[in-house]
């Protein structure tokens, strides 16, 4: 049974995931910062490589703004790595390979793809708060054009 899905004022779930390096990234360590936590099917696919892109093509004004920017999938981080050397990503890929993170932010579940309903990752964006708490949850994002609708919500400049 997944997890009921995350709204705005919710304590959003705690996690430590090994990024593409090999490195332990834990929410509670990013304590302080604001964070763009946002969860991709598969590395290196048309879609995942668009919004990774855009992420990292907004990435100096999003930590401008004092955020931080976290992608996690399924993928293992030797897979991830590849990603990341690929498309020159300089944000952590983080590594999600039993579900765990993906159950907690209800990320995992029935979606429609090519007109045909899966279980998968919902395609998804959660904007954390300083004290750890959930200030926008988006499910079913698009890859093309998701960073400037959500740069938009946060209230940054074009």
């Amino acid at each position: 049974m997944a997890a009921s899905r995350l709204e705005a004022g919710d304590v959003a779930p705690d996690f430590a995931l090994v990024d593409q390096d090999g490195d332990t990234v834990a929410l509670a360590d990013l304590r302080g910062r604001k964070v763009i936590l946002y969860f991709y099917p598969e590395a290196s696919t048309p879609g995942c490589t668009t919004e990774a892109c855009d992420f990292r093509d907004n990435l100096g004004s999003l930590a401008a703004a004092g955020y931080a920017v976290l992608g996690v999938s399924r993928d293992q981080p030797a897979k991830n790595k590849r990603f990341a050397e690929e498309e020159h990503l300089t944000f952590p890929l983080l590594s999600d390979p039993d579900r765990a993170v993906h159950e907690a932010y209800a990320v995992w579940g029935e979606k429609t793809l090519y007109g045909k309903k899966i279980v998968g990752v919902i395609r998804s964006t959660f904007v954390i708060d300083e004290e750890g708490r959930i200030q926008l949850a988006q499910y079913n994002v698009k890859a093309t054009g998701h960073v400037a609708s959500l740069r938009k919500k946060l209230g940054l400049a074009a």
